[in-house]
């Protein structure tokens, strides 16, 4: 697991700035016109000290000298994932800084606000109601920053319709400063019921977007209830249809769990019926975060009772050509049926394997575990011993 934030910044020297979003960089002889904009990692000794640069962060195993710099911060080594190219909030007076942006991950996601209108049992991300439009500026900030190589990009929330124009002026910063990146839209997809907000959205005519959305059933009153939202389904396939409709990429995400197992065959039924144009489907995983701990005893079921229905409803989606993955399980835990479809999808800086798993002579090929599943997982863990 990689720690995104840290409070343990520590200053060692004047400090003459402000908050700031910030690219951090390990070239010390990067040309000084470039430097005063940049942090320098310093994570070995130095011979001389590199000047000109807005900030230094000093790790704990350096010890340069520092007479006469300002704005040098030491910065505790469970940050010592930060690298070149990265970029970061950081608040001097507070001594807090967060990590926006990893050049090296294959999983940056942009968070743009924590309000949602769904009250979902399983939340990972509990919604706050409070006034988050500055995260909009910050990231605006943020993504002209980014490396052009980026592969892809989500974009997170809460639910990221809920900031109207704004989301779109985010998805056109992103198209006109990282033209190869693709981006990965996480919404439930009610306000895209508005046909005109969709439209406008299809208007930025980004060449690799793709909405992922939640349903969880076939029938509305379930997938309501999971949502917490009187009205969610019918919203939620309105907006299906509005982007599919207006030529948009769709994934549709399915988180495995006591409410939803039993009609996954049904549902899977349900999409090739009606929703045979949608372009993935996800199978996923319980995240043993926010709303799940309170909801467990509605919502934890041992990934291998539900394995006849993960089954069925896998066979009618493949059957029916349609491109599916089972996200966020262990391989042991799964059908050998399911073997072919089981993905690495969970992120790499909340990504972890327990001790039992260290003999396991498939686990490179399993996704592990959420680091919250510490609190909570399937007692049924057996680890491969034989190829």
């Amino acid at each position: 697991m990689i720690k995104l934030t840290s409070r343990k910044v520590e200053p060692l020297s004047k400090i003459t700035i402000d908050k700031s979003i910030s690219r951090l960089t390990e070239n010390k002889q990067l040309p000084l016109p470039l430097r005063s904009e940049q942090i320098l990692l310093i994570k070995e000794k130095l011979n001389g000290f590199p000047h000109g640069f807005k900030s230094y962060f000093i790790f704990e195993d350096s010890e340069p000298n520092i007479e006469g710099i300002d704005n040098c911060f030491k910065v505790d080594n469970e940050m010592n994932y930060l690298a070149e190219g990265d970029i970061i909030k950081f608040e001097p007076h507070s001594r807090s800084l967060r990590t926006i942006y990893r050049r090296n991950s294959n999983y940056n996601s942009l968070l743009v606000t924590e309000r949602c209108n769904s009250y979902c049992l399983m939340c990972s991300q509990p919604p706050k109601n409070r006034d988050d439009s500055y995260i909009v500026n910050e990231l605006l900030e943020a993504i002209p920053l980014m490396s052009r190589q980026t592969v892809e990009l989500g974009i997170t929330g809460g639910e990221p319709t809920l900031l109207g124009d704004d989301l779109i002026r985010i998805i056109n910063c992103i198209k006109n400063n990282l033209p190869f990146t693709s981006i990965h839209v996480l919404t439930n997809g009610r306000n895209l019921s508005d046909l005109e907000y969709t439209k406008k959205i299809a208007k930025i005519n980004h060449p690799d977007i793709m909405f992922g959305i939640p349903l969880y059933s076939d029938i509305s009153n379930l997938h309501d209830y999971v949502v917490q939202a009187d009205g969610a389904y019918d919203e939620t396939i309105k907006g299906i249809i509005n982007l599919k409709r207006l030529g948009q990429k769709i994934e549709i995400r399915v988180v495995l769990h006591k409410q939803t197992y039993l009609r996954l065959p049904q549902l899977a039924e349900f999409i090739v019926r009606n929703l045979l144009f949608v372009d993935h489907v996800a199978l996923m995983g319980l995240e043993m975060m926010g709303f799940t701990k309170p909801n467990l005893s509605v919502l934890w079921i041992d990934p291998t009772e539900y394995q006849y229905e993960l089954v069925e409803a896998v066979n009618i989606l493949s059957s029916f050509k349609m491109n599916v993955s089972i996200y966020n399980h262990q391989l042991c835990l799964l059908d050998p049926k399911l073997y072919r479809f089981n993905r690495k999808s969970i992120s790499d800086w909340k990504n972890e394997y327990m001790p039992v798993c260290d003999k396991c002579v498939k686990k490179n090929e399993c996704g592990g575990f959420f680091s919250s599943a510490r609190f909570k997982y399937s007692d049924k863990i057996n680890p491969f011993l034989h190829s």
